[in-house]
């Protein structure tokens, strides 16, 4: 039997003091799921720069995906952001899990500027409007770890043999209530994953 094409989906561990991460909160609750006749595999990473690169590249080898969507935390945004555009920066405001803080530094250093996501941005963007979600295209996923996995995530994708059609891309969803405002429930983030999963699965081009 041919092997059940899967989606990763990863989350972070929490950081700058809080004891949640709703970004990974969300993307469990999707584990072993399955979504337009994908099984849905959830991996928590780390939030170090020096880390957290690497163990996504170690997952997407492991289960060679047709769709991987990376998912952070980005507080101060009141919707699901569907980050366009990874740069080749890490320029953090704050140390990362292991007390590093990034400063102007090139992820890649022979890399190119920047990555576009290969996820149908838009057409998700209209499917949780559609459903009533807040969720917004954004052009920038900043310059903390989040960034930093979704350039790794990309420039892999783009480089490395056997994943030139594997879709990728990252989601930033807002705090959870209790983390203050503006927030979102944590069940509207899942309904919102689903929905963005399914959307990516049916769009033309992907890897069925």
């Amino acid at each position: 039997m041919a092997p059940q094409p899967l989606v990763l989906l990863t989350g972070f561990d929490p950081f700058g003091g809080s004891e949640v991460n709703p970004s990974w909160l969300a993307v469990q609750a999707l584990h072993g799921r399955k979504i337009a006749g994908h099984r849905v595999v959830c991996a928590q990473l780390p939030t170090r720069f020096a880390m957290a690169p690497g163990e996504l590249a170690r997952l997407v080898r492991l289960h060679r995906p047709v769709l991987v969507i990376c998912v952070g935390q980005a507080g101060g945004r009141s919707a699901l952001s569907l980050e366009r555009i990874a740069i080749n920066l890490s320029d953090a405001s704050l140390p990362d899990n292991a007390g590093v803080q990034a400063r102007d530094e090139l992820i890649v250093p022979e890399g190119p500027t920047a990555y576009f996501s290969t996820l149908p941005v838009k057409n998700m963007l209209t499917a949780l409007q559609r459903e009533g979600l807040a969720a917004e295209i954004s052009l920038s996923a900043g310059s903390f770890v989040c960034n930093h996995v979704f350039y790794g995530l990309m420039h892999m994708l783009a480089t490395q043999r056997g994943f030139k059609r594997t879709q990728g891309g990252f989601i930033h969803v807002p705090y959870l209530p209790q983390q203050g405002l503006p927030n979102m429930l944590l069940d509207d983030m899942i309904r919102g994953l689903r929905i963005a999963i399914r959307c990516a699965l049916n769009s033309p081009g992907t890897v069925k």
